[in-house]
């Protein structure tokens, strides 16, 4: 029987696969979570550099949290990533990759927030 860590390494992997087949050279919005914040980045791939980056460990962000692991944390720095996103004059869509995650609870609000403020996916 496989543990928690195995069959979520493997989820990674199968969503890792069919976001190559698909991305066409698109840039990835990639979260990560954990029990206590959460994280998100746009990453080229075509060049291996991380392009813009937002999470709970912001000041700007944390300052008016109640919480950081909540869906209203998630919500936050959906927001905030999609306006950096802006400001570094990043356009066009890019693909969602969840990772490991299932898209529920925090993850899906953080795409959510990103969508309402204008990033394409």
């Amino acid at each position: 029987m496989l543990s928690a860590k195995e069959l979520f390494e493997r989820r990674k992997r199968r969503v890792r696969t069919s976001l190559r087949k698909r991305s066409g050279g698109k840039l990835r919005l990639v979260v990560s979570r954990s029990n206590q914040h959460i994280y998100v980045q746009l990453i080229d791939d075509a060049e291996g550099r991380t392009l813009a980056q937002a999470s709970t460990l912001d000041k700007d962000i944390a300052a008016g949290l109640k919480s950081k692991s909540n869906i209203e944390a998630a919500k936050a720095v959906g927001s905030a990533i999609a306006k950096k996103a802006k400001a570094a004059k990043i356009e066009g869509d890019v693909v969602f990759d969840r990772g490991g995650h299932l898209y529920h609870g925090r993850v899906k609000a953080l795409a959510d927030a990103a969508r309402e403020a204008g990033l394409k996916f």
